[in-house]
């Protein structure tokens, strides 16, 4: 037996299972993550997604917009406007059966002019409030509403039938901003 078939032999066998460690991404990580999300938000204003991803890159989280914004949406975080006009993440509490109470404290915040076409409703909303008011009118599942696409500081509401639209444009006049 040659040297090198020796010292191959005397080794033992190869591992057969390499040893990595687990990656990121595991549904514990993605909880602990979504954990300090809470908790980040929780303590202090927070403005922009880049800045919430600072905060959890000092956490030692290193996330990726993309991954940041499916955990937003997921723990229905949203920037909605504050006393002063600054926007700023929040949670939006309310569930599916529970979105009546939400749209109208997100409504008359947000809302600034509506005009209808067809079966289609145009919601003009303050800049970053399209988001959060076409997530919570797909959430109320209102039965004339086909769905919704949202913009920055619009959303498309697509109407079952034009008597739909009006019902539903006149339900969504109520809570329009009055300007000074």
């Amino acid at each position: 037996m040659s040297i090198a078939a020796k010292a191959r032999a005397d080794s033992g066998p190869p591992a057969l299972i390499p040893r990595f460690p687990i990656p990121r991404g595991c549904v514990s990580d993605k909880s602990e993550r979504q954990s300090a999300i809470r908790d980040i938000v929780a303590a202090r204003d927070i403005t922009s997604q880049e800045e919430l991803r600072k905060q959890l890159s000092k956490r030692g989280w290193d996330v990726t917009q993309s991954t940041l914004s499916r955990d937003l949406h997921e723990l229905r975080l949203a920037r909605i406007p504050d006393a002063a006009g600054k926007t700023r993440y929040a949670f939006s509490e309310a569930t599916a059966e529970d979105n009546a109470p939400q749209l109208a404290g997100l409504l008359p915040q947000l809302l600034v002019g509506i005009a209808t076409v067809q079966v289609m409703i145009v919601v003009r909303t303050v800049p970053s409030g399209a988001q959060p008011v076409g997530s919570a009118l797909d959430s109320a599942a209102w039965p004339d509403v086909l769905g919704t696409i949202a913009g920055d500081d619009t959303v498309l509401i697509i109407c079952r039938s034009t008597q739909g639209r009006d019902r539903i444009a006149k339900r969504l006049r109520t809570y329009l901003r009055h300007s000074a």
